[in-house]
């Protein structure tokens, strides 16, 4: 072990692979990364004892279960799941094949995720744009006297005025209430609140007004509402930095898992206004939480962040989301020609919202395109600053509702369409989220069909997350176990059985898994699959074709969404997911609508630049255009009925499923 680093080498064989990973790995990790398989449908819980390894050198921490006898161990075998290196060492996986036993050592494909692109918080302060929309100022006011007698009001815009520079200033009676108490009660020290205005015809409105010295302490909200998760973070507006994070599903879920179904029970009586109360509850829940975990940094004073102190909150949604926030009727977003009742929204008292914040506290929603392309792409183009690039870029927020973006600082192209909820675990027999026990990774003993289940927190399995189900398909075909139309071919392997919803491969038996039946994957949850990635390669396809251009053409695809970070590049091509391109021209932003949000809650430049985004950006409405139901048709297939445009997945699957004989085209 090298001590300086804490990293051991790690040695496998009979393949002869080795690799270094750091103190406290576990075996099966390692062999992971290394490209190798070893049985293991339990997840790494150590409950399903087929991944045994023979130790030959060094020595392991741990290893051992019930599944273990005492003879087997004395004899160096290790449960490659729960065994952890501590040193250099040296295994043997064994080449038994059966479901009870061991495990075969075969090639897996390494993962490629996609480049991380993270926002800098130092370009805004380089490009000197570091400027909050909403900002804090102290003043020290002269006091009145018999000389001068003016108005609370009158000094205090003058004192903004001469010691701020600042000019053409409004105010509201909740404020001018409280001036004459607030100067007198430090003795004319002074800290305002003031939100600046978009663009500079406009005016500062002078939000609020505390006695003291308050402006090191600043606190924004930024949040993110999607269709099936909320996300929020908590902002210092003073240096940037994020104080804390949360997040929760959206719990309009219960009345529908897609924006039509909640536009439907919002068209019933008291429908829209429990849509409301539903998202409302729901950030105000984060917030709570937020304010929990948030600790002040440095130089703010003592003291837990308060309500109180929160000053803005900057909200991004999709259209219908935005709708059901502000409580406005989205009958028509659904209907030809599909027409929302505003793209804009003009700043708001975060009270007018429900939202538990105070009454000064100034809430900033993104512009929307249409009825289909929302304020969350507008804050994604800004995110990850696609809106400032000279390369052809294809922007992809993958989630329940898919974004598209194509184009570059001169123009922008987008659409929408809706891919359901698959890719975060909805509509799948035993979908969930990416947390513990979810299987996030897999891999196929070719010649037994085995597999190989990786889950988060490496717990026993309880079901399969967006990120797994995406490999566990890929893998399926790749190996010819599924056939292009998404149908499990006859193979001879116990895995693949009879179930209630058709032809299913368990992936972990009842007895492996934390969850109190066995763990499947099925013909229907594979066809909702199939329709969502359908869905998204079919808008990329048809947007590239309405501005003329082609794959070939792009320069440059940027992820987006909580999926994306998980995505492994060459599975998605291999079903069609994304187009075949270089992996090297794929970059992820994470959340891109939430990025966008922060961003804008420090820069009154890019909430400036959004304006610009929203006039030349140009909607295509995909249900509109004839060509969008036959690519959708010819994507709804793996990984798509035109197998020309995915010659490296072909070529995987003809290689990979010669071991046992499948059909390589079914």
């Amino acid at each position: 072990m090298n001590e300086t680093t804490a990293t051991c080498t790690v040695t496998f064989l009979p393949a002869n692979k080795s690799i270094r990973v750091k103190n406290g790995t576990s075996l099966i990790k390692a062999a992971r990364k290394t490209g190798l398989h070893i049985n293991a449908s339990c997840g790494g819980a150590g409950v399903c004892g087929k991944c045994r390894v023979l130790l030959e050198e060094g020595d392991l921490t741990g290893g051992t279960s019930e599944k273990l006898t005492e003879e087997d161990y004395n004899r160096g075998y290790r449960q490659a799941c729960i065994a952890t290196v501590s040193q250099d060492v040296t295994v043997r996986i064994p080449e038994e094949s059966g479901r009870q036993k061991g495990g075969l050592a075969t090639d897996i494909p390494l993962r490629h995720h996609a480049r991380m692109h993270v926002f800098n918080i130092d370009d805004l302060k380089e490009e000197d744009i570091f400027y909050p929309p909403v900002e804090k100022l102290c003043m020290e006011l002269s006091k009145p006297d018999v000389h001068d007698n003016r108005a609370d009001l009158g000094r205090l815009i003058q004192g903004l005025a001469d010691q701020h520079n600042k000019h053409r200033l409004v105010t509201g009676l909740t404020v001018m209430r409280k001036i004459r108490r607030t100067l007198r009660e430090k003795d004319f020290l002074v800290t305002v609140t003031l939100e600046q205005p978009v663009n500079d015809k406009s005016k500062s409105l002078l939000l609020n007004i505390q006695p003291g010295r308050w402006d090191h302490r600043n606190f924004g909200l930024a949040v993110d509402i999607g269709t099936t998760t909320i996300h929020g973070v908590l902002i210092d507006l003073h240096s940037g930095e994020i104080l804390a994070k949360d997040s929760c599903y959206n719990p309009q879920m219960s009345y529908g898992e897609d924006v039509i179904a909640r536009i439907i029970y919002a068209e019933k009586p008291k429908g829209l206004s429990m849509m409301q109360e539903l998202v409302v509850d729901a950030i105000n829940t984060i917030i709570k939480n937020m304010l929990k975990q948030a600790v002040p940094p440095e130089g703010c004073g003592q003291g837990a962040i308060t309500r109180d102190e929160i000053n803005s909150i900057t909200i991004a949604g999709n259209t219908t989301m935005t709708h059901l926030l502000l409580q406005l009727e989205p009958d028509n977003i659904r209907r030809s020609p599909y027409v929302p009742v505003s793209t804009f929204v003009p700043p708001l008292h975060a009270t007018d919202l429900h939202l538990e914040l105070p009454h000064h506290c100034v809430a900033l929603l993104f512009p929307a395109i249409s009825s289909y392309v929302g304020g969350d792409i507008v804050a994604g183009v800004m995110g990850s600053g696609m809106y400032r690039t000279e390369l052809l870029t294809l922007f992809i927020d993958v989630g329940t509702n898919a974004e598209i973006v194509i184009g570059n600082r001169e123009w922008l192209a987008c659409a929408a369409c809706s891919a359901g909820p698959a890719f975060e675990g909805g509509g799948i027999t035993h979908g969930m989220r990416a947390v513990d026990g979810a299987i996030s990774d897999f891999s196929l003993n070719p010649e037994t069909l085995e597999p190989m289940n990786i889950t988060q927190g490496e717990k026993a399995p309880l079901g399969i997350c967006g990120s797994g189900l995406l490999i566990i398909v890929a893998t399926l075909f790749e190996h010819g176990v599924l056939s292009q139309d998404g149908k499990f071919n006859d193979l001879d392997t116990p895995r693949i059985r009879e179930g209630r919803n058709g032809r299913e491969y368990v992936l972990a038996w009842e007895d492996e898994c934390a969850a109190d039946h066995d763990i499947v994957l099925n013909e229907v949850d594979i066809d909702n699959f199939i329709r969502a990635k359908g869905a998204i390669f079919a808008g990329v396809f048809t947007l590239l074709e309405q501005v003329g251009l082609q794959v070939s053409d792009l320069e440059q695809i940027i992820l987006a969404g909580g999926f994306g970070s998980y995505i492994d590049l060459d599975s998605a091509m291999t079903v069609g997911l994304l187009p075949e391109v270089d992996p090297d021209k794929i970059v992820y932003v994470g959340n891109g609508s939430l990025m966008g949000a922060w961003m804008s809650e420090l820069s009154n430049h890019i909430r400036q630049d959004v304006v610009n985004v929203v006039r030349k950006m140009t909607s295509f409405e995909l249900s509109e255009i004839s060509a969008f139901k036959d690519h959708y048709m010819a994507s709804t297939f793996l990984p798509h009925t035109d197998l020309s445009l995915f010659p490296k997945a072909m070529g995987r699957r003809k290689q990979k499923s010669s071991s046992h004989n499948s059909p390589v085209i079914a």
